[in-house]
Formats: structure tokens, C-alpha cells, sequence
């Protein structure tokens, strides 16, 4: 066979196996011309006419196949199917075909059965052609036709069983002809079945490359895009193939099911299924099966959308029109009517079915769907039963006991037998299509439309509210919670489905899920419908249960403009009524009300729960009674609401409506004030009656919030599990118990039902939770370990995760996480199982952190970020609702990343990182904070300020960010405006620490710290417990150590010691001061004489002391890798150099060497001063000149401005030493520009006037210093006041030593060269 040959022959088998006949035959022609009378393509020829219903066509070319050897046994399989579809049968023709097949069976060689397979698999017999292609194979087991053909009889038989098998028929072939097409379609489609996508898409890319001129393989790809779920890549590969081939049909229908699925816009899908047919009719005019099937899918999606079932409708009728004589396609025409409510036709159409097919099941329900709607309940009964009678041996059939339920309403049977059927019928039905790949064969079996009847009949006996309160351990009705289920599997196949979405609000409403419910509703109304009129109905119920009466008064009259014929339903009237009540506008709320009961009593009943007009149910019709009472009653009309109440009382007496009445007295007797009334009434509701346990609830509600009685509340609940002791009835008691903070008698109720249930998983995670509050640590992880064996749930690995991080267990929470994480990755595609990992890495992240592994953290991080972001893309499809808090998840994970790589000092990474998480929730407060934060020890201002003006836009009161605008206002030298925002800051929130804290660092520079006082007290008085508040005594110790009070500093730095937020900095602090008490310049060389002259009695001891407190203090620390590990590391060396010792020094030396040879940290500020005061410590002063050059010029910032000013006044010193004083004087003013409170600074300048004798200036530099230092420091006293005397200011020198004698009695040379001397100068 040539490669021309295999190519158009794949293509023949491609379409056959697809059912596109029409281009099946034509490639035949095509083939026909290329290579004459070729049987084998006359053969094909034949079948695509006898597949497309032409009969008479398909015998005439087959009758001249029978005596050509290669395709004899095929084409008498052929006529012989041919003949038993004609009206007319020839049985003689028959007879003499079917001796012949006998006889030619028993000679047959390989290539004839290979044909007969053919045959057979496109017919659909894959048990006759696995016969054929079987004894095929045992003549020629190397033949690699039959394989493949086996291995596709195989595939369409669905022996997923055999799947391995399956594969090494394609293989084995592969290995010979690695281009073969059925074999490569084969295998791609066995991976598909398998969900092996990313094999499946592999397969296909050698097959597009292979044949690049074929679209095919394109269109597989599309559908695995679908299979996948990944609608918008699907529309993608939809598009390629449309630009290839504009006629390709499936491209078409797979762009109309991404607009009607995926968008939910309904005329464009109308005008796409337009396009489809015009084609469809055009290449493919005599498919019937392809009309029908288009017909059946896209009916079954669009929610009874009127355009849309127009061109449904037509699709079905040309599948009629070609193939007359079809009682299944007469079928769907007649199901096209009813969905249309045209019961009548619909009838007609059902009835000449059954006179093409008296035995066909579909025609036979449809007839009994129309009785039903017709009212003839009578005879739908006897055809009912007729039916299920004639179907007993197959088994109930979904729309059997859908039509059973209906029946059984309208015959007012017991609601427990008609949920019975209904339950049944949903997973009857779910059974039919389970393990099928995603696709249009799926949603077409899937039939959306049929389960939102199921749905909308179910809901006819659920709740139409909220309970009033959420209950404790309340379960969601079962009938809500199957709803539920069914409408998840609708929404995720069809995203973008209105009905569905809008029923799926309603139920999370009723269920109480009112986040859920209004965010679902938001999803509708932004990206589906903005007209939906029972989208804005159903949003202005949610807003007025939330109390917001204006938006949800908007949402009506939205509602209304978009449709007034919603001023029909009952629930319009309803929600206006209790917004006009919630108003004030009684009378208005009155009419209303009436209004409605007129609707609902001259509408006429219907006989089935339709989906095009709502009526009123028995639940809303109470409802309606109540609020109208209650109306009259705010009206003061006491007589009429009561009228109302007894007229309500008589016309649901004996429903379950009748308790509820009760409950609405109760609540009337509870806003009276009197709520004995209230629990009596309560009292009466039986165990038996539907609303027992929200009557026990209630009263347990009344005990606990207006008698405040515990006891009873409790007893409640103990009542409920004597009267009904199911888990649930526990379950609700253990949670009263933990409601009264009473979690040992919790555990003991928990445990009985567990006992009863020990697979619950609810109650087992509540379990775990009691025994923690109980400080149970350990009792608690058994449990779940043994919890975990039981029932292998995730959530309960979670739990003990998180037990045991929190118990600093890390191996053993990342052992538990791991497992969870292998748990998940069984389903890799389920969006819960994402869900669940992306949640448990984020917590491995949190362990890895904790245990001091921060690069795991950062790759457990990232991998959890990827999971998120496919879970994110996924959701905004199949789980709307749950976006914004998926976003937020994203988003904290990427702060989090970015968080790891500022510690790291890459700054660009970590920016582009929060931008990344910004993207996800872009008004998260903290992360825009911390990239402002960022952005300011970057030195971008203007970003850090752009960034801050955001944050205040959403959020004006933002502390956090007034704060960052006043440190911007500081680094710009913008002094006033700095202190102007932290002053109103402070005059609104006295008590804001972070605020308080940069006040008095910005007051010390701008050397106004005296004023700082005020704001403390006023702090002080704020604060509750000001004498234990971290951040008061932080505050107050960094006023006191700015002050020159080392030792009150300390005190206070000592009580914020232990605290989480300000613990670490206050540590920080404590070292310095014990380091430096007095801040001096170490390494400094020109004040050591008179240092030297200082006593230096027990100056050692002090310091050693000083050095042991500073060490331990040094462990209590607990960096983080990145800038907090390298500020531990300077600090440790510095506390090296504090002992001035030579061996000290160079150890410190040449760890401050090691840091700045990092990339990173080369020119870190720490860091170079480290080395600088190394090397005038081992008296290398021309080293320790060069390493502080680099920072002379240096851009002064926050962050580094401590060591920065160190670093110049070291350096000043050096310059001083050397008589350099100009340069000296010119980096002591940069360091006075940054800190008006610097000491030594005024000092250095001090002693550089002095020097020049300039003794002025001098004094006035030893008084701002002497100041600053708090009038304690003896060496500046004794400075100041010497050169208050060579300046002839002798009372100011004698004051000046009165004060430092005052508190240095024993101070050297003070008294004899200065006192003694200026009181002898006065005297003269």
C-alpha cells in the first residue's frame, strides 16, 4: 500500500468512525478518480450511502462488489443490513445473501474479514466485527490493518479493562509504521479515555506534523481542550482549524458550545447554530444522525432559551424530513415542541412515532409528559403504569421516575415517597453517562435541562428562607443538599448555564451560604446576564435578609425594568412588601401584600412545577399571610392582623405550615416582651412535625440570649438527641456544649456519635477542635491518627498538621502533609483536590518556615502559587462564588514569596512579586503596605508614594499608610509636613505605637524630642494597662534612651521584651545600649585621653557585664534568613568589638569581611563600619580611612541611617586625629542635617572650635551636646563648662559644675580647674 494510499484511506476510516458520511463519500470520489474502479474505494463508497440512510443507492453500487474477491464478505454483510432496512423486504434476496455469507465465510482470507470488520465497527456491531477481525488476526497475527482495526473495536466496545492490551495493538504497529493514522488516532483516543491528556496531546502533535494539510488531529486536540475543561484553549484550537478549513463543522459546533457553555450569550449562539446548519446542510445534507444529534445537544443546554430552541427545532425536523421513516427522530421532534410548550404538537409528533415504533419508550413518555401538563391525570396513570410494566425486566429509567414523582404530587402523595423517586431518578441518570469523558457526548447525556426539572421539583418541598439564625450544628435539608449536588455537576459543565447559576444562588441562600449566594449572583449578573430579571429578584431577597432596604428596593426596580412581567410573580410582591415594611410604609407594604394573594388566587394551577412562570407555593403563600399580619400590626390594625392570622391558621391547619404559624406567634410574643409566651407556643411543636428542631433551636436561642439560663439552653439540645438520638441530633448538642465553653462535656457527646456515625468527618474534625480548647494536645493527635485509618479524610490530616506546627512538631506536620498531598494527587485534575493542595502547601510552606528551612518554604511556596493560579482559572469557571477568596489565597502566597525575597535583598524580584499578588487582590492593605515599604528602602519615593495614595484611597483611616507618607515627608526634609501627619494621627488613635514610636525617632532628628512627652501621656491615659503594654513601654524606652537614660531605657525595652510585634526590636535596642550606654565612638581615638582620665573603678566589671547581658539577649533573637540573619550577624561582631580586645577584633574583622564579600551585601552599612572600627581597634587607622571614604558621600535613608552616622563620625574622628578639621566639620554637619539630637556630633564640632580657640562656638556645641545627653554626661559637663570659662562666662561654668558634682561627687579636676577658678574670677 502507498503512502497516497494509507492517507486517503485513514481519512475515509476518520470520518466513518466520526459519522461524517457526506465527506466519507467524498473523499471516495476523490479516490475513485485518482485510482479508477478501484473496489475496495467503491466498497467504501457504498457503506458512506447505506450509513447515510440512501438504501436504494448504496444496493445498486454494492450488487456489481459481490463477485470482486478483496471485499466480497463485506459487501454481503452490507446488502443483507441494506435489505433488512427496506420497507419492502425481498426475503428470497436475503435467503440467497445469507447462504452466500455462509459459504464465503468458511474460505475467507485476511483481507476479506478485514473489510467484513470495517463493516461492521462503522454499523456499530462490535461484537460481529471483534469475530471477524479475530479470525483475521489468527490467519496473519503481523497483519497491521487488523491490529489497529482490533485495537478500535476494542476502544469503541469501552474494554477500558483491557486498556493495556488496546494499546499494544497501536503500539506494535507504531513500531513498524510509526506514521500510521488509525493507529496514532487510535492510541491518542485510548489516552484521551484514560484522561492521560498530556499523552493524548503529544500523540496528536505527531500526527499534526505528520500530516500538516489534514485537520483532523486539530480537531482531536480541540476535543481533549474540552475534555480538559480548558474552554478558552478549546476556542483557541476551534479557531486554528477554522482558519485552515472555514467549512470544518466540528470547529463550528465546538465555538457555538463555547458562547452558549462558556459565555452564556444566547443570540450569538443562536446566529453560531445558524452558521452550523447553513454548513451542515450544505456538507452533510443527508446526515440525519448529525441533524439530531446537533439538535438533542444544544437543546438540552440552553436553558429553554426561546432563540435558541428555534434553531434546534429545525435541526430536528430536517433529521425527520431526510430520514422519514425514523420514530426516534419523529421523537425529538415532538421533545423540541414540548421544550418549546407547544404540547399539543408535541402530542401529534409523539403519536406518529409510536405508529413508526408502537414499542418506542421515548415516544411513549412523551405522549404521558403532555398528559400531564394537559391536566389528565387519570390517563397518564394508566400509561404509566402500562409503561413501567413493559420496563420492569431493564430497570426504572430516569424519565420514568421523573413522570412517577410528577404524578405523585399532583395525586398529593406523602413528599417522602415523591423524594424517593426523584432521588432515584437522579442517580439513575447519573449512573447512565458516569466514566464518560468530557465532551458533547457528555453534556448531550448530561442533559442540563432535564436535571434543572428535577431540581425545580425538588424544590417544592424545600424551604423558601434562611432560618432565622444560623442554628448550632443545624444540617442543610436533604433535599436542599442533593439539589446542591446536582446543580455543582450542571454548573461545572455548563458555566455559564443562567438557570442553573441563579437555582444554585437561590439553594446557598436558602441553606444560609448568603456570601456565596450574593457572590454567585454578582458572577451572573457582571459576566453572564446584566438583564436577568431572576437574578436582580433572587439579589434583592439576599440584600433585604442582610438589612440593606436601598439596594435591594434598586434590585426590584432593576429587575422590573428589564422584565415587567415580573410584577407576576408572587415573589416580586413578596420582597417589595417586606422592603416597604423595613421602610416604614406600612399601608404601601399592606397593598402590596394583597395584591399578591389576588395574583396567586386567580392564577390557574399548573399541573407540573414549571420553569417559564413561577407560582406560588404552599411555603410562600404562609409566608405572604405572616408578613401581612405582621403589617397590619406595625400599622396598629391589631383586629385585622388577627384576622389575617385566623384566616392563615384555617387554611393551613393540618400542614406543616401550621407550625410555622406557631413559630412566626412566638417570635410576635418574643417582640411583645414576654418570652414564657414564645416558649410555650414552641413547646407544642411535636417531634414528628417538620419544624421540630428549629423550634428547639429558637427556644435554646431564647434561654441563651434573653433569660441567659445555660442550663436550659443545653437541656434543649439534650431533648432533641432523647426524642431523635441520630449523629446530627449529637452533633447539635456537642456544639451547644461548646457554644456555653463547656468543651469536656462536648468531647463526651462528640464521642457518642461518633460511635453511631464513625465515618463523619464533620464530627470528627469537631472532635479534634474540643480536644484542643481542652489543651488535649496529645490525646487530640491520636485521635486524629486513628480518626484519619477510619475515614482518610484530608481535612482531618489538615487539622493534625497544624496541631503539630503548633506544637513544634515540624517533622512530623510536614510527614502528615505529604501523605494529605499524595492523597490529592490521585485526581490531579479535580478542582477540590487543587483546591485542598494548594491549601496544603501553603501550610507545609508555614512548617518549613517555622523549622527554619526557608528555602523549602520559598519552593513549597512557589509550587503551591502554580497550583493556585490553575485552581484560580479553573474556578472563575466552575466555582464563581469562590473567586474572591481563591484570589486572596494567590495573592497572601505571593506576598509571601516576595516577603522571603526582600529578606534576601532582591529587591526587584520581591517588587515584581507583590505586583504579581496585586494583580490577584488588588486592595489587599497589607501588601500594599509592605511594597510601599519597599519602594521607600529602594529610595523609588515617588512609587512609595503613588503606592500609599492607593492604599488611602480605599481605605482613608489606614494608620499604617499615614505613617509611611510622614516618614516620606521626612525624607524629603519635609520636617513640618512629617510631624503634621503623625500629630493627627495621634490626636485620633493617642494610642497607635507604630505612629507614637516614628514620632519621637522623627522629633529626636529634628531635635524637638522635649515635646514628645505630651504624646506619651496622652498614651498613657489611652492605654488600659499601660504599665504591661508593649508597645506603650517600647515607645516610652526609646523616649528615655534618646533622653540619655540608658538605664530607664532598659527598664521599659525589658517589659516589651517578651511581646511578638515589638519584642524583637526591643531586644535589638537592649543590645545597643548594653554595647554603648553612653554612645561613644568605639574605635575613636580623640576623646580616649580624657576617657583615660575618667575612674576607671569597676569600669571593667561593668562592662563585662554589660557584654554577658548583651550575649544573652544575642540568643533570644530569632532571625530569618536574608537581612535579618546578616543584622544578628553584625550585631554579634559588634558585641566582639565592644570588648576592644585584639583577638576579638579579628574575629569580628573577618566576619565582617565574609558578609561584605557577598554579592548582596557588599556595600551594606553595618557592615563597613564593622571593618572600619576593626581596624582602629588593631591601630590600622589608614584601613578604617579607606573602608569609611566609600560612605562619605553616601544618600542618607531610614533604614541604614543609624550605622550611616556612625560611619561619618568615625570618620570625622580620624579626620580630627589628623587636624583635618574643615573635612571633619563637613560630614559632622551631614550627620547634624539627619540628627538635630546628635551628641557626639555637637561634641566633635565642640572640641574641633575649642581647638581653634574659638571658645563661643565651642560652648555653644558643648551645650546643644550637653544637652542632648540629658545634662548627664559628666565629660561634656566638665568640656562646657571649661569653656564657659575661657569665654568668661563664669556663672554658667559654675552652674554647669554644681550640676555635674551633683551627681558625680567624686568627678576628677572639675572643683580645682573650673569651679574654684570662676568663683576666684568672679571675686576679682
Amino acid at each position: 500500500m502507498t503512502d497516497t494510499d494509507s492517507l486517503i484511506k485513514g481519512k475515509i476510516h476518520y470520518y466513518g468512525r466520526e459519522q461524517y458520511y457526506q465527506a466519507m463519500q467524498d473523499m471516495c470520489v476523490a479516490a475513485t478518480k485518482k485510482y479508477g474502479n478501484d473496489p475496495v474505494y467503491r466498497f467504501y463508497s457504498a457503506l458512506s450511502h447505506l450509513l447515510q440512510g440512501r438504501i436504494q443507492e448504496a444496493i445498486r453500487q454494492l450488487q456489481p462488489l459481490q463477485n470482486e474477491r478483496e471485499v466480497m464478505l463485506g459487501t454481503i454483510l452490507a446488502l443483507i443490513h441494506a435489505h433488512r432496512r427496506c420497507q419492502t423486504l425481498d426475503r428470497e434476496a436475503l435467503a440467497h445473501l445469507d447462504a452466500k455469507l455462509k459459504e464465503e465465510r468458511k474460505k475467507a482470507s485476511e483481507i476479506p474479514l478485514y473489510y467484513a470488520g470495517i463493516f461492521l465497527m462503522l454499523c456499530g456491531r462490535v461484537d460481529k466485527a471483534r469475530e471477524y477481525v479475530d479470525r483475521m488476526l489468527k490467519l496473519n497475527p503481523e497483519n497491521a490493518d487488523g491490529l489497529v482495526l482490533k485495537g478500535w473495536i476494542e476502544l469503541n466496545a469501552g474494554k477500558e479493562a483491557k486498556a493495556r492490551d488496546i494499546m499494544q495493538y497501536f503500539e506494535t504497529v507504531l513500531e513498524q509504521s510509526p506514521r500510521h493514522m488509525d493507529a496514532l488516532f487510535g492510541k491518542a483516543k485510548l489516552y484521551e479515555n484514560r484522561s492521560s491528556y498530556h499523552d493524548a496531546m503529544e500523540t496528536l502533535n505527531l500526527l499534526v506534523v505528520a500530516y500538516p494539510n489534514f485537520t483532523a488531529p486539530l480537531v482531536e486536540k480541540m476535543k481533549v481542550n474540552l475534555a480538559e475543561q480548558d474552554w478558552d484553549q478549546c476556542l483557541e484550537s476551534a479557531n486554528r482549524v477554522l482558519a485552515l478549513d472555514s467549512h470544518n463543522i466540528e470547529a463550528m459546533k465546538f465555538q457555538a458550545l463555547h458562547v452558549l457553555c462558556r459565555l452564556g450569550n444566547y443570540e450569538d449562539a443562536a446566529q453560531s447554530l445558524r452558521t452550523l446548519y447553513a454548513e451542515m446542510d450544505r456538507s452533510e445534507p443527508n446526515n440525519a444522525a448529525l441533524f439530531v444529534h446537533m439538535a438533542q445537544l444544544f437543546s438540552r443546554l440552553c436553558g429553554r432559551n426561546r432563540v435558541i430552541l428555534e434553531e434546534t427545532m429545525m435541526m430536528a425536523s430536517k433529521a425527520a424530513k431526510v430520514d422519514t421513516g425514523s420514530a426516534e427522530y419523529l421523537t425529538e421532534v415532538g421533545y423540541q415542541c414540548l421544550l418549546q410548550g407547544r404540547n399539543k404538537e408535541a402530542t401529534k409528533y409523539y403519536k406518529n412515532a409510536t405508529k413508526l415504533d408502537e414499542s418506542s419508550v421515548a415516544a411513549l413518555t412523551g405522549i404521558i409528559s403532555c398528559q400531564l401538563l394537559d391536566g389528565q391525570v387519570d390517563v397518564a396513570e394508566q400509561q404509566l403504569e402500562f409503561l413501567k410494566e413493559v420496563q420492569r425486566s431493564l430497570g426504572a429509567s430516569p424519565d420514568i421516575l421523573y413522570l412517577s414523582a410528577v404524578l405523585a404530587r399532583m395525586k398529593n402523595r406523602p413528599a417522602d415517597n415523591i423524594l424517593g423517586l426523584l432521588h432515584e431518578a437522579i442517580d439513575n441518570h447519573f449512573k447512565n453517562h458516569r466514566g464518560m469523558i468530557f465532551g458533547a457526548t457528555y453534556l448531550a447525556a448530561l442533559n442540563p435541562d432535564f436535571l434543572l426539572l428535577i431540581v425545580n421539583e425538588c424544590l417544592l418541598y424545600a424551604p423558601n428562607q434562611p432560618s432565622e439564625r444560623e442554628s448550632v450544628g443545624q444540617s442543610v435539608p436533604a433535599v436542599v443538599a442533593r439539589a446542591l449536588l446536582v446543580l455543582d455537576a450542571v454548573t461545572r459543565a455548563c458555566p455559564a448555564l443562567l438557570t442553573a447559576l441563579v437555582t444554585s444562588a437561590r439553594l446557598k441562600f436558602i441553606t444560609g451560604d448568603i456570601k456565596g449566594a450574593a457572590a454567585a449572583l454578582q458572577h451572573v449578573l457582571d459576566n453572564i446576564d446584566s438583564t436577568s430579571s431572576e437574578a436582580h429578584l433572587l439579589m434583592a431577597q439576599i440584600q433585604l435578609y442582610q438589612g440593606n432596604f436601598k439596594q435591594a428596593q434598586q434590585s426590584l426596580e432593576v429587575g422590573l425594568s428589564y422584565n415587567f412581567e415580573v410584577r407576576e410573580q408572587p415573589t416580586y410582591h413578596l420582597v417589595r412588601a417586606r422592603v416597604l415594611k423595613k421602610q416604614g410604609q406600612y399601608q404601601e407594604a399592606i397593598n402590596t401584600l394583597k395584591a399578591c394573594l389576588n395574583i396567586a388566587n386567580t392564577r390557574p394551577t399548573t399541573t407540573k412545577g414549571s420553569r417559564n412562570k413561577a407560582e406560588m407555593t404552599v411555603p410562600d403563600r404562609a409566608s405572604v399571610f405572616l408578613e401581612l399580619c405582621d403589617a397590619y400590626r406595625l400599622n396598629n390594625q391589631p383586629n385585622e392582623a388577627a384576622a389575617i392570622m385566623t384566616q392563615a391558621m384555617t387554611e393551613f391547619q393540618g400542614t406543616g405550615e401550621e407550625v410555622r404559624l406557631n413559630m412566626a406567634s412566638a417570635d410576635l410574643a418574643l417582640a411583645r416582651g414576654d418570652p414564657q409566651h414564645a416558649l410555650s407556643l414552641l413547646r407544642a411543636v411535636e417531634p414528628i412535625q417538620q419544624y421540630y428542631l428549629q423550634a428547639r433551636d429558637k427556644m435554646a436561642s431564647i434561654y441563651l440570649n434573653h433569660l441567659k439560663d445555660k442550663r436550659m439552653f443545653a437541656s434543649c439540645y439534650r431533648e432533641v438527641v432523647e426524642k431523635d438520638p441520630t449523629p446530627q441530633s449529637y452533633l447539635m448538642l456537642g456544639d451547644a456544649y461548646m457554644a456555653i465553653q463547656e468543651p469536656d462535656r462536648a468531647i463526651e457527646v462528640y464521642e457518642q456519635a461518633l460511635k453511631r456515625n464513625p465515618r463523619d468527618s464533620l464530627l470528627a474534625c469537631r472532635m479534634g477542635v474540643a480536644l484542643v480548647k481542652t489543651h488535649q494536645y496529645g490525646k487530640a493527635i491520636n485521635y486524629y491518627k486513628e480518626a484519619i485509618k477510619t475515614g482518610s479524610n484530608n481535612q482531618l490530616r489538615y487539622d493534625m498538621a497544624e496541631l503539630q506546627m503548633r506544637l513544634k512538631q515540624y517533622d512530623k506536620a510536614e510527614k502528615t502533609i505529604s501523605q494529605a498531598l499524595e492523597v490529592e494527587t490521585h485526581n490531579p485534575l479535580d478542582l477540590n483536590a487543587m483546591l485542598s493542595q494548594a491549601k496544603l502547601l501553603n501550610l507545609l510552606a508555614k512548617v518549613h518556615e517555622r523549622s527554619g528551612h526557608y528555602e523549602q518554604a520559598l519552593a513549597t511556596l512557589s509550587r503551591g502559587k502554580d497550583v493556585q493560579v490553575r485552581v484560580l482559572k479553573r474556578s472563575q469557571v466552575e466555582l464563581p462564588d469562590s473567586v474572591p477568596e481563591q484570589r486572596q489565597l494567590a495573592g497572601s502566597m505571593c506576598g509571601k514569596m516576595a516577603e522571603h525575597a526582600s529578606n534576601q535583598r532582591d529587591f526587584d524580584r520581591a517588587i515584581k512579586l507583590y505586583k504579581e499578588a496585586l494583580t490577584y487582590d488588588p486592595d489587599h492593605p497589607s501588601t500594599l503596605l509592605a511594597l510601599a515599604r519597599l519602594y521607600m528602602q529602594t529610595n523609588d519615593l515617588d512609587q512609595c508614594q503613588y503606592t500609599c495614595m492607593t492604599l488611602l484611597r480605599t481605605d482613608k483611616e489606614n494608620d499604617s499608610a499615614t505613617v509611611m507618607m510622614a516618614d516620606l515627608s521626612y525624607r524629603r526634609n519635609e520636617y513640618d509636613t512629617a510631624m503634621f501627619h503623625f500629630q493627627q494621627l495621634l490626636e485620633r488613635r493617642p494610642a497607635y505605637f507604630p505612629a507614637l514610636a516614628r514620632l519621637v525617632e522623627v522629633m529626636r532628628r529634628t531635635g524637638t524630642l522635649d515635646e514628645a512627652g505630651p504624646y506619651l501621656d496622652r498614651a498613657e491615659h489611652a492605654t488600659l494597662r499601660s504599665n504591661t503594654d508593649a508597645g506603650y513601654n517600647f515607645c516610652r524606652g526609646l523616649y528615655e534612651w534618646f533622653l540619655g537614660n540608658p538605664n530607664a531605657a532598659l527598664k521599659y525595652f525589658n517589659k516589651a521584651r517578651k511581646d511578638d510585634e515589638w519584642g524583637q526590636r526591643a531586644i535589638y535596642n537592649m543590645i545597643e545600649i548594653c554595647l554603648n550606654p553612653d554612645n561613644d565612638t568605639i574605635g575613636g581615638e580623640t576623646f580616649e585621653t580624657v576617657d583615660g582620665e575618667v575612674s576607671q573603678s569597676g569600669a571593667r566589671d561593668t562592662l563585662d557585664m554589660a557584654i554577658r547581658t548583651a550575649d544573652k539577649l544575642l540568643k533570644e533573637l530569632h532571625p530569618k534568613p536574608g537581612d535579618q540573619q546578616v543584622s544578628h550577624q553584625i550585631l554579634s561582631n559588634f558585641l566582639l568589638l565592644a570588648t576592644k580586645q585584639k583577638p576579638n577584633a579579628e574575629r569580628a574583622l573577618q566576619e565582617f569581611m565574609t558578609i561584605a564579600s557577598q554579592e548582596s551585601y557588599k556595600d551594606h552599612v553595618g557592615a563597613i563600619l564593622g571593618m572600619a572600627t576593626a581596624y582602629m581597634i588593631l591601630k590600622q587607622t589608614p584601613r578604617a580611612r579607606n573602608q569609611l571614604k566609600r560612605l562619605s558621600k553616601a544618600v542618607w535613608n531610614f533604614e541604614d541611617a543609624e550605622y550611616l552616622e556612625r560611619c561619618w563620625l568615625l570618620l570625622g574622628d580620624i579626620y580630627v586625629q589628623n587636624g583635618k578639621y574643615d573635612m571633619a566639620t563637613e560630614l559632622l554637619r551631614r550627620v547634624l542635617q539627619h540628627n538635630r539630637s546628635c551628641m557626639k556630633a555637637y561634641e566633635y564640632m565642640g572640641f574641633i572650635m575649642e581647638k581653634e580657640q574659638s571658645y563661643r562656638d565651642a560652648s555653644y556645641n558643648y551645650e546643644q551636646a550637653w544637652k542632648f545627653s540629658g545634662t548627664t554626661n559628666p565629660m561634656i559637663g566638665y568640656k562646657l563648662a571649661f569653656n564657659y570659662m575661657k569665654a568668661k562666662r563664669f556663672v554658667d561654668a559654675i552652674d554647669v559644675c554644681h550640676s555635674v558634682l551633683a551627681k558625680h561627687p567624686e568627678y576628677p579636676r572639675i572643683r580645682k580647674d573650673i569651679l574654684d577658678k570662676s568663683r576666684a574670677s568672679i571675686r576679682i
